[in-house]
């Protein structure tokens, strides 16, 4: 009997960072396979994603390994790395998307994507900080639903909806769902499955097996992994990260923001029309 292939491929939120088990992690992505297997069909999961990945990291490093797997379906859940990094241009991420969304198009897998909230938000960072960084998301987001669509992928609209704002939904990062939200992010996947035709098995329950985090184990892990987590990335980003709020402010000030968003969204359409896509893709921002 064949096993249907389910790959995996992105950064830390599928590799199930948040959703800890004895011997390692699980995520959303191995919940919802285990939510795809039939009594006359078991699903084979494998799982490429690695913590840091970055859209570049998907298509150089995960892509091949996933394409040899001969995935029947496939997730590509990436991108927020990408807002948090220095060297961030939206049009390297449409290109990568692009590539790596195509190339399991064509080969007739199901292509599963996601739009996901903004870091800064999630962080709680004073405004001038948090939308520069909410702003580079959108842009991310817009070319996540633009080349969804070209690719007919399935896609989950997870950037915003009352599980961001519920904190029981998320680890004591902040940035990863707990066990809760592993598990609700795998029963809308297996939701919009189902809507779409494809044979499935019983939903992934989204009742966790565990107590949520205290507020204590946030404080500790600010002070252990969270401290680290946070200098490493300020090393990178922290000082384009000022400038970007400096800059911020002064168009607050002038009453020009709207500029900045003028510019995020010219630049999300330059990316999409410099690639090999149809007509309307360009158009598809939204």
């Amino acid at each position: 009997m064949k096993a249907l292939r389910f790959a995996a491929l992105g950064d830390s939120l599928t590799e199930g960072i948040g959703d800890p088990v004895d011997g390692g992690l699980r995520g959303w992505a191995a919940l919802l396979a285990a939510g795809l297997a039939l009594p006359e069909e078991p699903v084979e999961f494998r799982n490429f994603a690695v913590s840091g990945a970055q859209t570049a990291d998907v298509r150089r490093r995960q892509l091949p390994g996933a394409l040899a797997f001969g995935p029947d379906v496939v997730s590509v859940v990436v991108g927020v790395n990408d807002t948090l990094r220095r060297t961030f241009d939206i049009h390297a991420v449409a290109a990568h998307l692009d590539a790596v969304y195509g190339a399991f198009a064509e080969r007739g897998a199901v292509v599963l994507t996601a739009c996901l909230p903004d870091p800064g938000a999630m962080l709680g960072l004073p405004g001038a900080l948090a939308r520069p960084l909410a702003r580079r998301q959108h842009a991310v987001n817009s070319v996540v639903h633009a080349l969804s669509k070209r690719h007919g992928a399935v896609h989950l609209h997870a950037a915003d909806g009352d599980w961001v704002a519920d904190r029981a939904m998320w680890s004591v990062d902040r940035l990863h769902p707990g066990e809760r939200g592993h598990r609700l992010f795998a029963a809308r996947f297996h939701t919009l499955l189902a809507a779409s035709g494809m044979p499935r098995g019983p939903a992934p329950d989204v009742e966790p097996e565990r107590p949520a985090p205290s507020r204590s184990a946030g404080f500790w892990w600010l002070a252990t992994a969270g401290t680290g987590w946070v200098a490493r990335r300020c090393t990178d980003l922290l000082p384009q990260l000022v400038a970007l709020a400096a800059d911020e402010v002064r168009h607050g000030l002038r009453g020009t923001s709207a500029r900045l968003d003028l510019r995020a969204s010219a630049g999300v359409a330059a990316a999409l029309s410099a690639l090999t896509a149809s007509p309307d893709v360009s158009r598809a921002t939204s």
